[in-house]
């Protein structure tokens, strides 16, 4: 269907832009990641306690630099025999600038010695939607989770980050192992989305709605009439 605004995705994740961007898919809106939107993209330093501290941080960054509607995720693994760790730091658990085998590694090495019985873990992921325009600072933020624990050694070559360590709860694979439309289905930052979706539709419709009033058309729609 044929977009009819453009809004920001802070991320240079191009797995997670791709994710995004099939869950976005019915709504009539051309996702841009900050490169597309920026000649100089600001590096955003992720210091916040909470996935919510990040997503916002990064969302509020774009959004004043770009001057356009912007949304940021931030999101990892849970793991409860290790406190609650990576958390927020799971891109960079094995240190920073880490790969995904290199934080896969990290993850495997720190629960060698771990039975099936203390292997539950979540994914989590916070998103953040930031308005420049609006008069009253909207923000905006939704969270997903997914169930599942971590395997004995990766599995799968779909998906990106601790995916391939990652057992689905209820699917006996890893995350990893599952089409892209069964992950799109079940996955933390699915079901973020899926709460964000409606939101984000009414605020397209009311810019929508504003630009036809000035222009004096008919405003188009939204979401895409399958």
């Amino acid at each position: 269907m044929t977009a009819v605004m453009s809004i920001v995705v802070a991320t240079t994740n191009r797995g997670k832009l791709a994710e995004i961007r099939a869950l976005l898919g019915d709504l009539a809106v051309e996702v841009l990641s900050p490169c597309d939107a920026l000649s100089d993209v600001p590096n955003v330093i992720e210091d916040g306690d909470t996935f919510e501290a990040n997503a916002l941080k990064k969302a509020r960054v774009i959004a004043a630099e770009s001057m356009m509607l912007t949304l940021a995720d931030d999101s990892g693994l849970v793991v409860d025999s290790l406190g609650g760790r990576p958390g927020v730091r799971s891109a960079r658990f094995a240190s920073e600038g880490a790969t995904d085998g290199e934080n896969n590694a990290e993850l495997l090495r720190q629960m060698c010695e771990l039975g099936d019985e203390l292997r539950a873990a979540r994914f989590r992921c916070a998103i953040a939607l930031v308005d420049p325009w609006s008069a009253e600072g909207d923000e905006i933020v939704v969270e997903g989770s997914c169930e599942g624990s971590i395997a004995h050694q990766p599995t799968g070559t779909g998906g990106f980050g601790y995916d391939p360590l990652f057992v689905v709860a209820g699917q006996e694979r890893t995350m990893a192992e599952l089409s892209e439309d069964e992950k799109n289905q079940i996955s933390h930052r699915a079901k973020a989305l899926a709460k964000l979706q409606p939101k984000l539709a009414a605020i397209v419709e009311e810019r929508l709605t504003t630009a036809a009033r000035i222009l004096s058309t008919p405003p188009p729609s939204a979401v895409s009439r399958k």
